[in-house]
């Protein structure tokens, strides 16, 4: 008995196309190799079976009754074969079941995650959505096994040759206050009138303080802050209820001025603009339910910022 683990399955092929043509140059030609590359194939497979396969006769090549016997179970594990490597291009998002876990923050869970999930409701009812915050640089994220997705600012992603990136949209900081606050009612604000202000600032550092903080340090200034919160959650209804100046990025703000009495004012720094980026590792690039879920966030990033 021939053990699997010592047959050339590439065999199965040629047999197939052996017992259909009952020729060997008209399955040469179909396998796109020479005759005599083809009765070298008849040969292993003669040996590997342990039969003849095709007999020549009066009337031409005819199989063996063992041949015979095997052309619809070697059929039909060829077809198996084909639709297994068919469906591992092919995707249907209505039918698929799949979890994707993309790391990310509480401004991509804010700002794109709503679109997002109302597309996979519609389009792609059993696919599971698993959004987990990281402990290192979002750039490790993307190198983790069990991490499909990185969506961050390109100012805390890392650079990796292996790594995969898309630029989703451009973002920048703005500053947010109640509607009719004394100090920042006639639009623009000095820079000296913004430090004096009392702010609340949204920071996972361990001192409290955030990328103006930076800023101003760098310059030898120093800014009032009287509130750290962690997220974004609870800050427009603080803002519009104090004298409090929230600064955040525009897309959150620009949610936050549809929620309560807000304002939206610019800030006196020159602070650059912020890449939005979506990373993930090579090996997935050319998976096609990644590739669906890509495809999707880009379109609503279009939608979100459009530019």
């Amino acid at each position: 008995m021939t053990e699997l683990r010592n047959f050339d399955l590439n065999l199965l092929v040629a047999f197939n196309f052996l017992l259909e043509e009952r020729s060997v140059s008209r399955a040469a030609q179909k396998m796109f190799i020479s005759q005599s590359a083809m009765s070298h194939v008849l040969q292993r497979l003669r040996q590997q079976l342990d039969d003849p396969v095709l007999v020549k006769t009066p009337q031409g090549m005819r199989p063996t009754p063992r041949a015979l016997s095997l052309v619809e179970p070697i059929a039909a594990l060829l077809a198996e074969v084909e639709q297994v490597l068919r469906s591992s291009k092919e995707f249907s998002p209505a039918t698929t079941q799949r979890r994707f876990t993309i790391a990310t923050n509480d401004y991509v869970e804010f700002c794109l995650l709503p679109p997002l999930m109302q597309v996979v409701g519609l389009e792609a009812p059993n696919i599971e959505i698993h959004l987990v915050q990281t402990q290192g640089s979002l750039g490790q994220a993307a190198e983790a096994a069990d991490v499909d997705l990185v969506i961050g600012f390109d100012v805390i992603l890392d650079q990796a040759p292996y790594l995969n990136r898309e630029r989703l949209y451009t973002d920048r900081i703005v500053s947010l206050v109640r509607r009719g606050h004394p100090d920042f009612s006639h639009g623009e604000v000095s820079l000296e009138r913004f430090i004096a202000a009392k702010h609340m600032l949204m920071s996972r550092r361990e001192a409290g303080t955030g990328l103006i903080d930076d800023w101003l340090e760098a310059r030898g200034l120093a800014r009032k802050v009287s509130l750290v919160v962690p997220n974004f959650l609870s800050a427009p209804w603080i803002v519009a209820n104090t004298d409090l100046v929230f600064s955040l990025p525009l897309r959150i703000a620009e949610h936050f001025v549809r929620i309560a009495p807000l304002e939206i004012v610019p800030i006196p720094i020159e602070f650059p603009t912020y890449d939005l980026l979506m990373v993930w590792h090579s090996l997935q690039d050319k998976e096609p339910a990644h590739a669906w879920l890509r495809r999707t966030i880009v379109d609503i990033c279009r939608k979100v910022a459009p530019e």
